[in-house]
């Protein structure tokens, strides 16, 4: 039987899997209910501007004018930010598994994410997520978004490896579908013991133990 290619580079996202989820609904309704704004007025001035966020082409102080501050309000662009900043919190066992990971196996790791650019540098350097990620591929950054497939073909350019050597990690279906369609082995996370499991199913573990690679 043909022996797998061993996994040489992870990929995985950042929101809903080493940390929440930076600004999605929920933190939004939160939001909404903190400074007591109009709910469906804001999420549909989100609807229509957190694409062009996502990919570096407005800024956070732009898209708060136009979802937030396109009124006067009773509060500060600072206290909003500082608001929205606060709803990021770590998975420490996730951040924990994948440092382990990446030691013990000698791997190197990319992150793949769709983020604006200050709430991405925010989360990168709070949760010092530098120091168990070696290349961030952000989509503001890149002017490119999942699930546009060309995001992975620039990940696996700047990472310096084939697909058949990446293991991808996502809590977005989709995602994992386009990754899986370029070749790219992945596994759906939905919380930290299942992906640990899985992991182990392509020789990956942070623990002792026997590792054998299979596809």
């Amino acid at each position: 039987m043909k022996r797998a290619i061993p996994i040489t580079t992870l990929f995985l996202d950042i929101g809903g899997v080493v940390l929440t989820d930076g600004w999605d609904h929920r933190a939004r309704k939160r939001a909404a209910t903190a400074f007591d704004l109009d709910w469906a007025e804001m999420e549909a001035r989100h609807r229509m501007t957190f694409e062009l966020v996502e990919e570096g082409e407005l800024a956070l102080d732009d898209y708060l004018s136009l979802v937030v501050f396109y009124q006067k309000r009773s509060f500060t662009r600072s206290r909003f930010r500082r608001f929205m900043f606060a709803q990021s919190e770590p998975y420490p066992d996730m951040i924990d598994f994948i440092s382990g990971l990446r030691a013990r196996h000698d791997l190197k790791v990319a992150v793949v994410s769709n983020e604006g650019r200050e709430l991405n540098r925010h989360r990168v350097r709070t949760f010092r997520l530098d120091d168990f990620v070696d290349v961030f591929i952000s989509s503001s950054f890149v002017h490119l978004r999942k699930p546009n497939p060309d995001i992975f073909r620039l990940a696996l350019d700047v990472a310096q490896v084939e697909a058949s050597e990446v293991l991808y990690l996502d809590n977005t279906a989709m995602f994992v579908h386009i990754a899986e369609g370029l070749g790219i082995r992945s596994v759906l996370h939905t919380h930290f013991a299942s992906t640990r499991t899985k992991l182990l199913a392509f020789g990956l573990q942070s623990g002792g133990g026997i590792i054998q690679k299979t596809g």
